[in-house]
């Protein structure tokens, strides 16, 4: 399985796919958290009176419960950073893991289509970049995982790949801030 996923890691399509997954993917993240970390709710309209085993109330009691939606928020926020970081995407890509995997259970559990999609697009491309990185992630899963081969780019190509991230990232809370305020505009007319 090692001797295929390095073949693999060496096709430059797959490598620019990779890159693509992370930020779009972190991007998500980051994006949906904005919200939460400003404690404004998900969806415009309260699920407050929607019944009580549909998503909307789930969100609902969620976004009441206040400490738990800043936490959503800021768990959110730091895993897509940390995927678009291209440094630490490794990590990012362990962080995401769990919260995406929870995001799925719910949508599965409410019956949403539409959600259910999005949600499992997610997850597995999130499994993808798990996969992806696995000669870095045996040493925590495996008892006996064998030798560590390095399979980076050059330094400076990596760089790159930062700053880009680092770009997006910025970019990305930065439209996210525009909309909220835009949000709450419309909402106290």
């Amino acid at each position: 399985m090692e001797k295929l996923l390095y073949r693999l890691k060496t096709n430059k399509f797959l490598q620019m796919l990779t890159i693509f997954v992370r930020y779009v993917l972190g991007a998500a993240f980051v994006y949906a958290s904005i919200f939460k970390i400003r404690g404004i709710r998900f969806t415009p309209r309260s699920g407050e009176n929607t019944p009580i085993d549909s998503l909307p109330h789930l969100l609902e009691s969620m976004y009441r419960s206040g400490f738990y939606w800043y936490f959503a928020g800021w768990g959110q926020l730091i895993a897509g950073c940390l995927l678009m970081s291209h440094v630490f995407s490794t990590l990012g890509a362990v962080a995401y893991f769990p919260i995406m995997l929870n995001i799925f259970i719910l949508t599965l559990s409410f019956q949403s289509p539409m959600f259910l999609l999005v949600t499992s697009l997610m997850l597995l491309a999130n499994v993808y970049l798990l996969l992806w990185d696995w000669n870095r992630l045996k040493f925590v899963v495996l008892n006996e995982p064998g030798h560590y081969v390095a399979q980076s780019a050059p330094k400076r190509e990596q760089m790159v790949w930062c700053y880009i991230g680092l770009l997006l990232f910025v970019t990305v809370v930065m439209v996210r801030l525009l909309n909220t305020k835009q949000a709450a505009l419309i909402l106290s007319r």
